[in-house]
């Protein structure tokens, strides 16, 4: 049951990872418009690729049986998504466009906390 979980953890990190990136690429070819390129964007969206390159490891590791990457990936993924709450809350701090694709990793990143959270993988890291 635990790798069930965790392989939907990695699928879901990849997909993160790739929206993130997509979303870079996008901020860097819209670059020449001030409106939707925003400095918070640019500072932002390297960041979030960033994060998302980290947590697509850590759960890599953490569904080979590795329990510190496990633990680090249930702290870090809270914290990502508590971050992207904010950017989606947080009236005129970024971009529409930045707030809708935040909206749509934040799904994702809710779903990685729901499922690390779950006390059968927790239970089952912490079994091996």
């Amino acid at each position: 049951m635990k790798n069930d979980h965790m392989q939907t953890v990695v699928k879901l990190l990849a997909a993160f990872l790739v929206i993130s990136v997509s979303t870079l690429i996008a901020a860097i070819a819209m670059r020449h418009h001030p409106a939707l390129v925003t400095s918070a964007v640019w500072i932002r969206t390297p960041l979030v690729a960033a994060s998302a390159a980290v947590l697509l490891w850590l759960a890599r590791r953490a569904a080979a049986g590795h329990r510190k990457s496990f633990r680090r990936l249930r702290i870090i993924s809270i914290v990502v998504l508590a971050a992207i709450i904010a950017v989606v809350a947080w009236p005129g701090a970024f971009p529409v466009w930045i707030r809708i694709e935040q909206a749509v990793c934040g799904v994702f990143m809710l779903s990685v906390v729901v499922r690390t959270n779950l006390r059968v993988v927790r239970s089952t890291m912490a079994a091996t």
